[in-house]
């Protein structure tokens, strides 16, 4: 194993710094601003940033974009061991992934259309979220189930002719209230009597625009909406799309899932370390600006405690996440699982504990808007349970340890 980056990360990440130099970290509360002014004038926040907007154009044209695609006919070409570190960088803004095309859930939807899609799907809606010009959104977890046992979803495909049918309710669908999402990848059940429940499910491509598609409310994160993406509970009822839709074929769900959650998770990881490193760098500076008791907060014990401790855990999760990459680079995803359990479990816990002690040093302030840590805080608490709680992956990692001894 080297983690020694190649001369080309290298120049990408002096390039992605200087930018979020020049451009990201100066706009970060202008972004906020003016997505609350479409709230208050507008009265609809569901509105893209104008800002956001712009900053793709600069990043597009200083070829900071679609950093995330693997190697294929589209372009691309940075294994995930490459990515990791860019990954890290984005991380620490929020609305930065959006910036140069790296954001979920299109870049998880993304590699599901290039490594399972047609060549018409390729063409409808894979060029158009490569250029930056649709959004999308990923249709999986249920209110009716326990969905951390994704076998119990109960949203119904059936084939009729020429066409699937689609009848059920979602929720946490990511991106459903940006008026640029045009088109959903919603995992339903196709096969509900087939003897093998990983195989009853498929995946299944759903135009934004098609009818019997309703969006009953969006859903509050800790109290953030989220907007302009936001999470939606939406209903589907009676949505026809055509049998040419379904992706890879009936019973399939399960083998994309798998295919689009690995880098999924591993992504949400590398933005997870680049939030705590913030997080840090926060706690540094305020700390030492702020006295009490007669020295600077930097300077009580308590505070240098925590300051070496968020240190060493996320220099620990980075060494986690990298690993986890290589596997993924040199075995592949699915020989990969148990790295990608290991991470998916230790860094939101990691950057909930950093968040939480560089909240804790803002004192009051660190639950306000002020200094971004309440939300920051949200973010990471949030991704203990996407992509799969805790549990699940601890008891997925706990199987394969003991596998060992079997």
């Amino acid at each position: 194993m080297n983690f020694e980056y190649s001369d080309k990360v290298k120049d990408l990440e002096a390039r992605l710094n200087a930018f979020m130099e020049a451009h990201v970290y100066p706009n970060e509360e202008a972004i906020t601003a003016e997505i609350d002014k479409n709230g208050t004038e507008k009265g609809d926040r569901w509105q893209p940033s104008q800002i956001i907007e712009d900053l793709k154009k600069k990043a597009k044209a200083e070829g900071l974009w679609n950093l995330f695609l693997p190697e294929s006919e589209r372009g691309g070409g940075l294994t995930n061991l490459e990515y990791a570190p860019l990954c890290e960088i984005m991380g620490r803004v929020e609305y930065a992934p959006e910036i140069f095309n790296c954001s979920a859930p299109d870049t998880g939807n993304m590699e599901v259309l290039e490594r399972y899609g047609t060549e018409e799907h390729k063409k409808q809606w894979l060029k158009p979220l490569l250029e930056g010009e649709i959004r999308s959104a990923f249709a999986m977890t249920e209110p009716r189930v326990a969905s951390s046992d994704a076998t119990n979803i109960e949203c119904r495909i059936e084939r009729k002719g020429d066409e699937y049918v689609i009848n059920g309710l979602k929720w946490w669908t990511s991106g459903i209230g940006d008026p640029r999402c045009k088109i959903l990848i919603l995992m339903g059940k196709s096969d509900p009597d087939n003897p093998d429940r990983y195989r009853q499910q498929s995946m299944i491509l759903v135009p934004r625009d098609t009818a019997g598609i309703t969006v009953k409310r969006m859903l509050p994160v800790f109290g953030y909406d989220d907007a302009p993406h936001g999470h939606g509970e939406v209903e589907f009822n009676d949505v026809r799309v055509p049998a040419s839709n379904m992706l890879l074929g009936e019973g399939r769900g399960f083998e994309i899932a798998q295919g689009r959650l690995g880098p999924g998770r591993i992504h949400h990881c590398m933005r997870l370390i680049g939030q705590a490193e913030r997080a840090l760098e926060k706690m540094c500076r305020r700390t030492s600006s702020r006295t009490a008791f007669g020295k600077p907060v930097s300077e009580q014990t308590v505070t240098q405690e925590r300051i070496a401790e968020s240190r060493i855990m996320i220099d620990q999760a980075r060494l986690l996440v990298l690993h986890a990459a290589w596997k993924m680079d040199t075995v592949g995803n699915k020989e990969a699982r148990k790295e990608i359990a290991m991470i998916k479990v230790a860094a939101p816990v990691m950057a909930c504990k950093v968040i939480d002690w560089a909240l804790q040093a803002h004192g009051g302030g660190g639950v306000t808007t002020d200094f971004g840590t309440a939300r920051a805080y949200a973010h990471a608490r949030t991704l203990r349970l996407a992509d799969g709680p805790d549990e699940v992956h601890r008891n997925q990692i706990a199987r394969l340890e003991l596998r060992r001894y079997n």
